[in-house]
């Protein structure tokens, strides 16, 4: 079960230009960039009491979020669920019939295990699941 929404992922065509409307709009500077090569993006993010908003530059035109922008333009792309045991609520999910995109977890940004459900079983609404990586 999630226990709360952990952030919410806004796909942009400019980070540096969304950064500086994000900082205004919200009255604070972003805490952290980090690159997900695997994922093919530029992450920003931007702390609001307990939420996170992420703003999401693809970094080539294979990114998912090159393609998201191709297809619907900029705005937001995902809502991300906190979850204590990632790989039970996926199996749960999968139980429930809901469509995976990831079978399994993978590294994501801000030091998280992802995995994201398809949009076309939860809503039309892309849900992402993320879990804080254990300390080594």
């Amino acid at each position: 079960m999630p226990k709360k929404l952990e952030h919410i992922g806004i796909a942009v065509n400019d980070l540096e230009q969304a950064e500086a409307l994000f900082s205004k709009l919200l009255q604070t500077k972003s805490y952290k960039r980090e690159e997900v090569k695997s994922e093919g993006v530029i992450t920003s993010f931007f702390q609001i009491g307990d939420i996170k908003i992420e703003l999401l530059a693809a970094t080539n035109t294979e990114s998912p979020i090159a393609k998201f922008i191709e297809k619907r333009g900029e705005g937001i792309h995902h809502l991300a669920f906190e979850s204590d045991d990632i790989n039970n609520e996926l199996a749960e999910r999968k139980s429930q019939n809901i469509q995976l995109i990831h079978e399994t977890p993978k590294d994501g940004a801000d030091n998280k295990k992802i995995a994201f459900l398809h949009p076309k079983s939860t809503g039309g609404v892309l849900w992402e699941l993320c879990q804080e990586k254990a300390e080594d």
